[in-house]
């Protein structure tokens, strides 16, 4: 079963609505990027008709020190209460999407995954929907909380030291620009570069030019051209775990597990002694 939902299955699942036996959908609206870390405002000005707003930067991560990098994970339990406050509920399933190539909902999905819901990602996300001729709302939905019971997140964490460590055993990969990996540039840390072993492999890669996930053959060669096939060790990172979270779920869609490292460039570059790799090379 696919990771992702088109529009119109995501609008056959609503219609649906728990119907025949079926699995209700909640769907939930992860709007963030760096540069707009609080995306309310574009959702109420459009969002996926019943979509409860997510905050990223309070729901899906926490605040910390910066060699905690910069978006640490939530616990469970923080998890958890914000899940129920979307109105999830025991065996529902979760649709996510954002507007900014599913780099929020991927970070949705990821976690959730690991606390055991039927998590998806919207493909295309809400430009697919609106593209596609679909209504929006712009109500700011307040769902009956939910009851759901999340499992312990952290499975597929990698701390620092792991990271460090992972090249040896796997493939770790970077998935930032590779200006930034090769540093040349650095737009937010304090160091650039990249860590030693690690491979690029940048999250554009896998995208359409509609932000749409391109066809499963395509992303297999991509990964296969790094090394990465089924039964593959794999890790990744990125600037501060958000968008490694992608990568994570495109390799799902591939078949294949990878762990995160949440920390990311962010954690590394903010920790004193941490060598760095620079050039195109993992060094």
């Amino acid at each position: 079963m696919s990771n992702f939902v088109s529009v119109d299955e995501l609008d056959e699942l609503l219609t649906r609505g728990g119907a025949d036996g079926g699995a209700p959908v909640r769907v939930i609206d992860v709007r963030w990027r760096l540069d707009r870390p609080d995306g309310h405002g574009e959702y109420l000005a459009g969002h996926i008709p019943g979509a409860v707003f997510v905050p990223l930067h309070t729901e899906l991560a926490t605040h910390g020190e910066p060699s905690e990098g910069r978006h640490p994970l939530p616990s469970t339990e923080t998890l958890q209460a914000a899940a129920r406050r979307w109105g999830v509920n025991r065996g529902d399933i979760v649709v996510a999407y954002d507007d900014a190539k599913g780099l929020g909902a991927s970070r949705a999905w990821w976690l959730l995954r690991q606390a055991g819901v039927d998590a998806r990602v919207l493909d295309g996300g809400v430009r697919a929907w609106s593209a596609a001729g679909k209504d929006l709302a712009t109500d700011d939905v307040v769902p009956e909380p939910g009851d759901v019971v999340l499992e312990d997140i952290g499975a597929q964490v990698l701390s620092i030291d792991e990271a460090a460590a992972f090249p040896a055993s796997g493939i770790l990969l970077d998935v930032r620009a590779p200006e930034r990996y090769r540093g040349e540039t650095e737009p937010l840390d304090p160091v650039a570069g990249h860590i030693p072993g690690a491979l690029n492999v940048p999250m554009a890669a896998h995208l359409a030019v509609d932000g749409t996930i391109l066809d499963v053959e395509t992303l297999q060669r991509t990964f296969a051209e790094a090394g990465v096939t089924a039964g593959t060790p794999v890790a990744a990172y990125c600037g501060s775990g958000i968008t490694a979270a992608h990568t994570a779920l495109v390799l799902a869609e591939i078949g294949i597990d990878a762990k995160v490292f949440p920390g990311s460039w962010s954690q590394w570059s903010n920790t004193p002694g941490r060598p760095v790799a620079v050039g195109d090379q993992p060094g």
